[in-house]
């Protein structure tokens, strides 16, 4: 009985998952025979759980509609999942590190002793890569807005931030009106989000920043528009002005790079700014721990620089190029 039941309770698990599922592959993951599945399948139907069966060539059985599962129904390698997931949360979205400890637990104190002791047994410590470019935290709230907004197609009005989180005041020259926007689609992109979407103001498609935005929902449906490109996230990554402000670093530079702004974009680490200067030029601004550190990834874009600022960059390069002529004359001696 007791094997019956974990092998029901892990057939509900996998029909969770929101797909199709062959009956031959039910019973493959169940380790079982189909005859079998089809019987815990009439189980799981008597206890109320609305199991629709599929016909068709690409049939087979999924879990139906208004369904809800059991609170905490993991098998082994999803408690594994959720353990790792809670635990590496912070470092893909910043501001977020006491809601996942809380979570993980909430999770611990609930969870059988058997999947309580496999989130356990995988504790890891997160060590700090220093050329991360940390991101402002995100407010729950905002993000909450934006992404109910992209699911429902709601029209947002948006009001624009600054890096430090205020809001422009109308005499200020930075301000900007708020703009009426469609949000299509979020990514994230190092540990930083970014929202996809057409801007009825501007009449573009635009990239935010979902921490310089104060978005403010509405009841306004939109119609689904062309996306600019089938790849969103070359699309965000190729996007010079979504947003970005130089990081903070102990050194700051910046060089004409004789590159397009959307090919230096791509390319830029993130916590960097990339400036539009013509068809075929860009500005790049970077931080770094070191000068020579900004003169290096610098070199990594293969072009001509030119307009190399402050002076201690300048001269961070002069030392990296007689060092590499050096490599290279005794090299060929």
């Amino acid at each position: 009985m007791a094997n019956t039941s974990h092998r029901a309770l892990r057939l509900l698990s996998l029909l969770g998952a929101g797909r199709v599922w062959p009956l031959r592959e039910l019973a493959a993951r169940l380790e079982t025979s189909e005859r079998t599945v089809r019987r815990d399948i009439e189980t799981l139907r008597g206890l109320d759980y609305s199991i629709e069966t599929v016909h068709g060539p690409d049939g087979g059985y999924r879990l139906g509609a208004g369904n809800t599962l059991p609170p905490l129904l993991f098998d082994h390698d999803q408690a594994l999942a959720v353990a790792v997931a809670l635990q590496t949360a912070p470092s893909t979205m910043f501001g977020l590190g006491d809601d996942a400890s809380r979570a993980l637990a909430t999770l611990h104190q609930v969870m059988p002793p058997e999947l309580r002791a496999s989130m356990e047994s995988l504790r890891l410590t997160r060590l700090r890569n220093y050329w991360e470019f940390p991101g402002p935290p995100i407010d729950p709230a905002a993000l909450t807005a934006v992404g109910t907004a992209v699911r429902h197609r709601r029209l947002l009005v948006a009001e624009f931030l600054r890096p430090d989180g205020t809001r422009p005041d109308p005499a200020d020259a930075d301000f900007q009106p708020a703009h009426q926007i469609e949000p299509h689609h979020l990514v994230v992109w190092a540990a930083r989000w970014y929202l996809v979407a057409y801007d009825r103001t501007d009449r573009q498609w635009r990239v935010h920043r979902v921490d310089r935005l104060r978005p403010r929902p509405t009841t306004q449906v939109f119609r689904a528009r062309e996306l600019p490109a089938e790849d969103l996230a070359q699309f965000v990554m190729s996007t010079h002005d979504r947003g970005d402000t130089p990081a903070e670093w102990p050194c700051t530079g910046s060089a004409r790079l004789d590159l397009p702004a959307h090919v230096v974009a791509r390319w830029a680490p993130g916590g960097s700014v990339v400036e539009h200067l013509d068809a075929e030029h860009a500005r790049l601004t970077l931080g770094a721990w070191s000068w020579a550190g900004i003169a290096g990834i610098l070199a990594t874009f293969d072009t001509e620089l030119t307009d190399v600022r402050p002076p201690e960059l300048v001269a961070a390069c002069g030392r990296l190029a007689q060092r590499w002529t050096t490599i290279v004359e005794a090299a060929t001696c």
